[in-house]
Order: structure tokens, then C-alpha cells, then sequence
């Protein structure tokens, strides 16, 4: 995320963002020019709650994300697919569509059967 103070800003304003930022475990890389000054914020999760505390501020002339939600997760961070091994050869993601279900969510072969069909005529 990146934050734009507004011209003639505070010292004491500059620190209020910086401090609210901190709170949240984040780190702060402050770039002061004759300008602008801009707090950019590193490291993850930075909230909406955040996003949103700083931007009510009055010193604060702009806030913007810089970086994707979800990053993490995303295709562009990890490009392979996730797959997970629960052993006996049984696995879990990649390419094979695997149907779970809980006690009582499928009565009978039969059921389970149907229910198969259904989703295959579907288009799955």
C-alpha cells in the first residue's frame, strides 16, 4: 500500500500514520521529498480496516494498494497446482475431480450415483 500525504502536513500527522501502521506489525519505508512525502507500507495482510483508518485521516491525500489481495493464493505466486497427498494413493487437487463429503450427506451408492450424472450432464 501506498500512502500520499498532503502538502504541508504535520510532522505529528506523519507520525499518527506511521504509528497506526505499526500497530497492524507492518513496517513503513518514508520517502520525503520537497513535495510530496509518501509512507509506502510493507508486508502482509494490510486490511480494509486499515486501508480505511488511514485514509480518514486529514493529512492523508491518497491511499492506494499496490500489490493484489490474495497474492498468495493466486496463480501468479504459485503456478503450480496444488495437490495434496493424504497417502494409500488417494490425492487431492491437480487435474482429477475429487467428491467429499461428511456423515449423513450421502444415504446411499445409489444417491451418490445420481448425484454424479447430475453434475456430469451439467458440463463438469
Amino acid at each position: 500500500m501506498i500512502i500520499i500525504m498532503k502538502r504541508g502536513h504535520t510532522l505529528e500527522q506523519r507520525e499518527d500514520v506511521i504509528k497506526r501502521i505499526r500497530e497492524e506489525g507492518l513496517d513503513v519505508h518514508l520517502s520525503v521529498g520537497e513535495d510530496t512525502t509518501i509512507i509506502g507500507v510493507i508486508g502482509v495482510p494490510i486490511t480494509e480496516t486499515l486501508k480505511s483508518a488511514i485514509e480518514s485521516r486529514d493529512a492523508v491525500e491518497q491511499v492506494f494498494r499496490v500489490t493484489k489481495r490474495y497474492k498468495l493464493a493466486s496463480r501468479e505466486f504459485h503456478p503450480e497446482p496444488t495437490v495434496i497427498d493424504l497417502g494409500d494413493g488417494v490425492k487431492i487437487g491437480g487435474e482429477e475431480v475429487v467428491i467429499m463429503a461428511g456423515p449423513c450427506s450421502v444415504e446411499s451408492e445409489e444417491q451418490l450415483m445420481q448425484v454424479a450424472a447430475e453434475v456430469s450432464a451439467a458440463g463438469a
